[in-house]
């Protein structure tokens, strides 16, 4: 129904009007009494076999939404009842922003993708953390964190230790987010030493804490080998609990999108069937490297079982959907948990 019947008219209108539309839609649905249990009758599978334990917790099954897609945890109890296993909700940070002018999420339905410069455009830390205190369903959730666009990266510390601490009881783990394209110079924390005077200061918060949360780091797709063999150095040195690879691309290569559509769509990171292989390439490279020591979430271009099932090959621990989502619909979770059940 969905591909059939909905999808064809979400996609009449503006990428960003149809997520909004999407979501105010949904949770007005689930007030409904009943829906929650008629969309996990739909959606939700469940089996012993999917559940992971990783970097100390206990995920049911090893599929999540990744960050981007519900920002402002506005979905959680709706998207855990939809069969998803955890939920990534961000980037965060510290005070609200807008976020990018619109338009700034674009389709590109030949390749199945998708190009966003939102910007991190969220409700702020303090929203974000009162309204996760109100949750009601127990689904793992991950902190996606981040700077505000006016803070210079000689304080980026500050804002990501600001979002660590306002998240820090009502999150499960935290990712450390660098490898936006889409706000100015923040890709160059990305660099070693910035990088590990970063996360050495959110790690220092962390470590000094009863019972620390994970810390993860997410990269980008469009890192060389040596750049990556420097993330492992520093995950090493930061004792950071794993990694998510990856984020959106800046890389227009080989798409079947017009090259004027594709320019006219502008600046932004690339997500969605295109960047399946490299982020593939990526994980199978951290994988070998630490011998699976590890641990890696990974995310890009899964629109079916068998993209799910390659990253998992591929030595990710856990995967994550976003526009393959969008793209395949919510009936996607339940066929990738499906597939993995029938391949034990």
């Amino acid at each position: 129904m969905y591909k059939a019947v909905i999808k064809p008219l979400l996609f009449r209108l503006d990428a960003e009007r149809a997520h909004h539309f999407v979501f105010d839609n949904l949770k007005r649905t689930f007030r409904v009494p009943g829906t929650a249990a008629l969309m996990r009758g739909l959606y939700d599978y469940q089996h012993p076999s999917l559940a992971r334990e990783v970097f100390g917790l206990t995920f049911r099954n090893p599929i999540g939404l990744a960050a981007g897609l519900d920002k402002n945890a506005v979905l959680t109890d709706e998207l855990a009842a939809l069969g998803f296993g955890f939920v990534e909700i961000g980037t965060v940070t510290p005070r609200p922003q807008p976020g990018n002018p619109a338009p700034r999420l674009f389709r590109l339905p030949e390749d199945e993708a998708l190009i966003n410069r939102m910007g991190f455009n969220n409700e702020g830390a303090a929203v974000v953390a009162e309204r996760l205190h109100r949750r009601r369903s127990n689904i793992i959730i991950g902190g996606n964190i981040g700077k505000n666009k006016d803070t210079p990266n000689e304080q980026a510390a500050t804002d990501y230790i600001a979002c660590f601490e306002k998240l820090f009881e009502v999150v499960d783990y935290f990712v450390v987010n660098v490898s936006s394209p889409n706000t100015p110079n923040l890709r160059q924390l990305q660099e070693k030493e910035p990088l590990i005077r970063l996360l050495q200061q959110v790690q220092e918060r962390n470590l000094a804490r009863p019972k620390p949360k994970p810390l993860l780091l997410k990269i980008a797709p469009d890192l060389t080998d040596g750049q990556l063999d420097d993330i492992l150095t520093i995950a090493r040195e930061t004792q950071l609990s794993g990694l998510v690879a990856t984020n959106t691309t800046i890389s227009r290569a080989d798409l079947q999108t017009t090259e004027s559509r594709v320019t006219a769509a502008g600046a932004g990171g690339l997500s969605g069937r295109p960047l399946r292989q490299r982020a593939t390439e990526i994980i199978r490279y951290l994988h070998r490297r630490t011998d699976g020591a590890l641990p890696i979430i990974g995310v890009g271009g899964i629109h079916s079982a068998a993209d799910a099932q390659e990253k998992l090959a591929a030595g990710a621990a856990l995967v994550q959907l976003y526009t393959g989502f969008i793209y395949e619909g919510p009936a996607l979770v339940k066929r990738i948990n499906q597939a993995l059940v029938k391949q034990r």
